[in-house]
């Protein structure tokens, strides 16, 4: 069973704008730091996380730590 994560979609809709892509130029920082979390082997994060699902829901460690990453270098 897989680990039990909170959704992440950045291709949601949402209420204001029909799309996020819609925000930000292609060159934003945003875009940047997505890109570069791809890259980076977060394996340490998700190992600390229960292989069997269960527990209440997380969010993405991927996206958390985009988050973080685009505050401190915003």
């Amino acid at each position: 069973m897989a680990q039990n994560f909170i959704q992440c979609d950045r291709e949601q809709l949402l209420l204001m704008a029909p799309s996020p892509r819609e925000w930000l130029p292609e060159n934003h920082l945003a875009w940047f730091v997505i890109d570069a979390v791809e890259d980076m082997n977060l394996s340490a994060f998700y190992a600390r996380y229960r292989q069997d699902g269960w527990g209440r829901a997380a969010y993405d460690p991927a996206m958390m730590v985009a988050i973080l990453l685009y505050v401190w270098g915003a």
